[in-house]
């Protein structure tokens, strides 16, 4: 099926708009479309230099469980996307990923560089039901030896590649990050309305844990005014800790502009009484300072010694700025 998204490619289009512009639609299901896009690397630099990981690897642009504080909405943006929206509604399965992966780490110079699977989108969102680009990652990455590498995702589906899992964490340091916002159910469908129920992921967190796999759980992110309550925080991370979790790591909501646009109509739908703090916390920056972080971090910090728990997972969290970065690849 030709793709009707765009218009046809311009030469003012470049790079990964481009690409997107000519991906061929695959297929449509209710108010979601799901395109191939062939794109030119698998791995990318994390260049912040304020995350424990050097390269990120997401085997999809957009993501389908639609959550609405999503901050990685602006990454349609380079595709010339521009409605936040249609982060969920237009899924591209990046189909050449795991050919690239392997060339790309066949040529590697630093092998030990951690990568970060799922930090833009979920990697086993719906559609890699039909894709299965994720699975053929894993096997990629299982043909090597000594990488670091994590996986983050809200999803069950993870547990349909349990022996690939388990064959990976036996030649590479590898953690699974399981995230869970909040343990109450109706509340994770307001935030979060197609991703699996709570009680699921900490089934997933106990299912890898049984198996052998390292696993974290991400309390990600912490939304002022609906999932900060001291209670509710110590009900998560308890049951965390009760699934076999060996850390839980905290965030705090940030809002780019992007997700702004989405945050704040679904805000003033839901939670009307919160909107005028949420636009004088973020009238300045994305991110959160001051005492309020402070005292959330105190909170979370008193929690994870009372249940066991660390707040990075065992080992070292390492930091590589992006002038460490030696890997030359073409991203």
């Amino acid at each position: 099926m030709e793709s009707t998204l765009f218009p046809l490619p311009t030469p003012t289009r470049a790079g990964i708009a481009r690409l997107a512009a000519a991906s061929p639609a695959v297929r449509e299901r209710s108010d979601v479309r799901y395109f191939a896009l062939a794109c030119r690397s698998a791995l990318n630099r994390q260049s912040s230099g304020r995350m424990p990981f050097a390269l990120t690897l997401n085997p999809y642009r957009g993501c389908e469980f639609g959550c609405h504080y999503c901050y990685a909405r602006y990454t349609h943006e380079f595709m010339e996307i521009w409605d936040g929206r249609d982060f969920e509604r237009k899924i591209f399965a990046k189909v050449n990923a795991p050919e690239l992966l392997r060339s790309e780490l066949r040529r590697a110079k630093d092998k030990a560089l951690p990568i970060a699977v799922g930090t833009a989108t979920d990697p086993y969102q719906p559609a890699e039901r039909q894709f299965e680009v994720m699975r053929r990652l894993l096997g990629v990455l299982a043909e090597f030896e000594g990488l670091s590498v994590s996986i983050t995702t809200k999803s069950v589906l993870i547990l349909r590649d349990l022996e690939l899992l388990r064959a990976i964490a036996q030649r590479h340091d590898f953690r699974v990050h399981v995230t869970v916002t909040t343990t109450h159910a109706r509340l994770a469908r307001r935030l979060e309305p197609k991703a699996p129920p709570p009680a699921k992921r900490l089934e997933v967190v106990a299912k890898l844990s049984r198996s052998g796999i390292r696993v974290s759980v991400n309390a990600m992110p912490i939304l002022p005014g609906i999932t900060d309550d001291p209670g509710d925080l110590e009900k998560l991370v308890r049951a965390a800790a009760e699934a076999g979790a060996d850390s839980i790591e905290d965030r705090l909501l940030f809002l780019k502009p992007s997700a702004m646009k989405c945050f704040l109509p679904f805000l003033e739908e839901e939670f009307p009484q919160l909107v005028a703090r949420y636009r004088r916390l973020y009238a300045g920056s994305p991110y959160l300072f001051g005492e309020y972080p402070r005292r959330v971090k105190r909170l979370m910090d008193v929690l994870r010694a009372r249940y066991g728990l660390s707040e990075k997972g065992r080992g070292p969290a390492r930091v590589f700025p992006s002038r460490q970065l030696s890997l030359g690849l073409k991203v």
